[in-house]
C-alpha cells in the first residue's frame, strides 16, 4: 500500500473512531426507547430487510475480474456486519456487547477501505456515525450478518 493510501485510511480511520466515540453517549437516552417487546420486533425487522438487501448485493453480475467481483461481492458482506452492529447499538443494552458492536463497526470499515485501495477505487463516502436509539425507515434499514471481522490491520501495525 502506498504512503498516500495509508495517510488517506488514517485519516478515515481517524474520523471512524472520532464518530464513533459518542455511540456511547446515547445510551442514556435509552428511557426513550420502546417497550422490550417492540424493540424487538423493530430490531428483527430492521435485520429481516437487510439481510435480504446484503445477499442481493452479494450476487453481483460476474465482470470477468476476479480481483472486482471479490470486493463487489465482500463489500456488501461487511457492510451487512456493519449495519446488524448499528441495529444493536440502536436497540441491544449489554455493555460488552455494546462495545464489541463498536468495534465491528470500525473493523468492517476498514476492511472495506483497505479493499478499495487495493484495487485502486477511491474511498466510500464519509457519513457521520449512526447513533439514534429509534428504528431506521424501510429503506436504510441495516443488514445482518456480522460473522467475520478478524482480518483487519490497525494503522499502528502497518507501521511495524
Amino acid at each position: 500500500m502506498s504512503s498516500r493510501s495509508q495517510r488517506r485510511l488514517r485519516t478515515l480511520l481517524f474520523a471512524v473512531f472520532t464518530l464513533l466515540s459518542g455511540i456511547g453517549a446515547h445510551a442514556a437516552v435509552a428511557q426513550e426507547a420502546p417497550p422490550q417487546a417492540n424493540r424487538e420486533q423493530a430490531f428483527l425487522a430492521e435485520n429481516d430487510v437487510a439481510m435480504t438487501k446484503m445477499m442481493d448485493g452479494m450476487a453481483p453480475k460476474p465482470s470477468g475480474n476476479i480481483d472486482q467481483d471479490f470486493v463487489a461481492m465482500m463489500t456488501p458482506h461487511h457492510q451487512g456486519a456493519i449495519d446488524m452492529a448499528v441495529a444493536y447499538l440502536r436497540y441491544g443494552q449489554n455493555e460488552q456487547l455494546r462495545r464489541i458492536a463498536q468495534e465491528i463497526v470500525v473493523a468492517q470499515q476498514q476492511e472495506i477501505a483497505a479493499m478499495r485501495l487495493a484495487l485502486g477505487q477511491p474511498l466510500p463516502p464519509s457519513a457521520p456515525a449512526p447513533t439514534q436509539l429509534r428504528p431506521a425507515s424501510a429503506t436504510t434499514a441495516p443488514a445482518s450478518h456480522a460473522a467475520h471481522h478478524a482480518h483487519t490491520t490497525t494503522p499502528q501495525q502497518e507501521d511495524q
